[in-house]
């Protein structure tokens, strides 16, 4: 039984820094990565940045030089750094595992396709 969850999240002023993380339990490796997908209300969800089991990591254009995504495979986990923080930048952040050729080009998996996390809420003001 997979599961996602992720803390971290919180409120910040624009320019701050978050670092939300994932604890992930349940699974096996093989082909499988791992991401952080957001959702802010009335917008569609995209990909943030993902991981790959190699470390190779891949990020949207609006985050790229700002976020940053590592993972500590030993204990499950993902993290996602996150500075000069802007109000766009504010949702819900899931963390998603999934099979790579899915989420690793940062398209958003459905819940058939990969695993997601109930979510953690960041606010940029």
């Amino acid at each position: 039984h997979v599961q996602l969850v992720e803390s971290g999240g919180g409120s910040v002023q624009a320019g701050g820094s978050l670092r939300p993380s994932c604890a992930a339990s349940g699974y096996t490796f093989g082909t499988y990565c791992m991401g952080w997908f957001r959702q802010d209300p009335g917008k569609e969800r995209e990909g943030v940045a993902v991981i790959d089991r190699d470390g190779t990591t891949a990020y949207a254009d609006s985050v790229k030089g700002r976020f940053t995504i590592s993972q500590d495979i030993a204990n499950n986990a993902l993290y996602l750094e996150m500075n000069d923080l802007k109000p766009e930048d504010s949702a819900m952040y899931y963390c998603v595992l999934g099979d790579k050729r899915i989420v690793f080009p940062l398209k958003v998996p459905t819940t058939m396709e990969a695993y997601w996390g109930p979510g953690t809420q960041v606010t940029v003001s």
